[in-house]
């Protein structure tokens, strides 16, 4: 490793992989800690962020646990002053934590609606909020979003529909982008990763088929990694992007912007 986040402390939400292999959060967390940074490892089972922290302890890297629910205010907050109080400092913040819902905008229930849009923006807008003043204290930031290609593309599923879960996630690009304008002067970036068909743990259920489904919809005809999504959050957290804030970034093979003219 280059040690491009050495002296910097690092939050990344949703650490640790729901099964065995590597997810987003996980992947992240690893590269945050290879390239030198202190990374504090948010999750709500403190059991899967203990098997992590072993993880990068047994490479050498520095980090900790601190299990939090990041659709509660409160403990957001207490996320934030801990990372401070360990490590003296808040550089970067990796909101990964998200949940899917099924339905289409006739047939979701309010449960998977409100839902979605606790975890997956309320949850990111809280942690934004209580990250900024530790990190305008640091003398600036990085705060990288997970949003997906459903949030700005239409997609269409034949078991179902993405309403809750794109609505939710297209408001986290929204919200990365108010942050950004609201903070740039001040030293805090914002970006947001669109991500795409990546093979994470969470998806282990949706067997063969499926995944070479999701495959063939990439036009690169090839799966991501939960390490695509960690080395893009590399880049945005060094100091390399130092000029780059309000950008969306697709890690996605191509899908968001790229079709194949019908013939």
């Amino acid at each position: 490793m280059t040690g491009r986040l050495v002296g910097k402390v690092a939050i990344v939400t949703g650490a640790a992989s729901v099964g065995p292999g590597v997810g987003n959060g996980k992947a992240t967390a690893i590269l945050f800690a290879r390239e030198g940074a202190k990374v504090l490892l948010v999750n709500r089972s403190e059991e899967h962020a203990a098997e992590l922290q072993r993880e990068i302890e047994t490479e050498g890297g520095e980090c900790s646990v601190f299990a939090a629910d990041i659709c509660h205010e409160a403990q957001v907050r207490n996320v934030m002053a801990t990372a401070v109080q360990r490590y003296g400092r808040l550089d970067i913040l990796q909101n990964n934590v998200g949940i899917g819902g099924p339905g289409t905008v006739t047939d979701v229930t309010e449960r998977v609606w409100d839902d979605a849009i606790n975890v997956n923006l309320k949850g990111t807008m809280w942690c934004c909020k209580h990250a900024i003043p530790h990190m305008l204290d640091s003398g600036g930031g990085s705060i990288i979003n997970v949003s997906t290609v459903a949030a700005v593309r239409g997609m269409r599923r034949r078991d179902g529909g993405f309403a809750a879960y794109s609505a939710s996630k297209a408001g986290v690009v929204g919200l990365t982008l108010s942050v950004a304008a609201d903070y740039a002067s001040q030293g805090i970036r914002a970006n947001a990763l669109i991500v795409g068909m990546v093979n994470t743990p969470m998806l282990s259920n949706l067997g063969e088929e499926a995944r070479e489904k999701r495959r063939l919809a990439v036009p690169m005809k090839t799966e991501g990694t939960g390490w695509d999504v960690g080395w893009a959050a590399v880049y945005l957290a060094s100091d390399e992007a130092r000029w780059v804030t309000g950008a969306s970034i697709p890690i996605d093979g191509g899908q968001s912007s790229l079709g194949e003219f019908p013939t």
